[in-house]
């Protein structure tokens, strides 16, 4: 791999890890023309993820940093009898849905009934399709998801969430998650990590604006969720990566780390800039057109056998 391929694949990765069109998605898509694919990649794309991890950790310092302090006092609170649930402030709230909603994770490694597989080798099994029909299918269900949320948002915006347990009506949606909040965004994140084409941060934001949660503070949620989520996927990943052995010099892994952070931290304020200027028809149409371009190319190649950019052979699942 060049220091070319290495800042190309570090755009992509830092743009589509937090822009909602699916960074899994489209470095398959990017990997899946240029022929630069296979299990010899494995240990710079974790290298990539690293650098969007340094991103969001630098953009949501302050956050993070009111968050590890109040965790401490929460501890404390806890062992000293005076914490209270109904009490908890905002940064109390988001470090307890944060821990609830990383459960539905450990669904990762329940077995497959009748194979040996576990339910996070799906992942794997998708992502290292020679064909991308199943990457396809999911940016299409991206764009349907956040189609959805943005109805939610507005029907929220228009006539106010009515949140039950204090059986208030307001005009404005939600700031603080529940447990239930927190569960269906954590499966939904789940969802994420098997399905190349099914972005992480568009497809959790969809589910908290329809759980009536405020579209900026679910975007929150979404992206320090992430902090976790990545740093656990590059820690699995790496032991594989390191097994296979790394065949990338130092320079180009650098450069990509370097390239996707900047990028990333780049790309995390432009989507809050589209969230709060209702611009995100932007992103349905565009994961709409890709998806469905995805869909011809897909067809056409599993009735050649053959990739219809680099001329070699394919197959769905090789």
């Amino acid at each position: 791999m060049s220091i070319f391929d290495a800042i190309i694949q570090g755009i992509v990765q830092g743009l589509t890890e937090f822009l909602p069109v699916s960074s899994s998605g489209h470095l398959a898509i990017t990997q899946h023309i240029t022929g630069v694919a296979g299990e010899g990649n494995l240990f710079f794309n974790v290298m990539l993820h690293v650098g969007t991890l340094v991103a969001v950790v630098v953009f949501y310092h302050k956050l993070i940093w009111s968050l590890i302090k109040e965790f401490f006092r929460m501890v404390r609170d806890i062992f000293t009898g005076k914490f209270k649930w109904r009490e908890m402030n905002y940064e109390r709230n988001l470090i307890v849905m944060l821990i609830i909603a990383l459960l539905p994770l450990f669904i990762m490694f329940f077995p497959i009934p009748g194979t040996d597989m576990k339910v996070k080798d799906l992942a794997d099994l998708f992502s290292g399709a020679q064909i991308l029909l199943v990457t396809a299918f999911s940016l299409l269900l991206t764009s349907a998801l956040l189609t959805v949320g943005a109805y939610f948002n507005r029907k929220n915006s228009e006539t106010g969430f009515k949140h039950m347990r204090g059986g208030v009506a307001g005009g404005k949606s939600r700031e603080n998650y529940t447990p239930l909040d927190a569960i269906c965004v954590g499966l939904m994140q789940v969802a994420a990590a098997l399905l190349p084409g099914l972005s992480r941060s568009g497809s959790t934001l969809a589910v908290g604006e329809m759980r009536g949660i405020n579209k900026q503070k679910a975007l929150d949620f979404t992206f320090i969720l992430g902090i976790p989520s990545i740093l656990a996927a590059a820690l699995l990943e790496s032991k594989d990566a390191l097994e296979q052995g790394i065949d990338t010099n130092f320079g180009v892994i650098i450069t990509g780390i370097v390239v996707s952070a900047v990028v990333g931290y780049f790309s995390i304020w432009l989507f809050k800039w589209f969230l709060k200027s209702d611009k995100m028809i932007i992103f349905i149409l565009y994961t709409a057109a890709v998806g469905a371009a995805l869909v011809v190319i897909s067809l056409i190649e599993i009735a050649t056998g053959t990739n219809v950019f680099t001329g070699q052979p394919a197959v769905l699942f090789g």
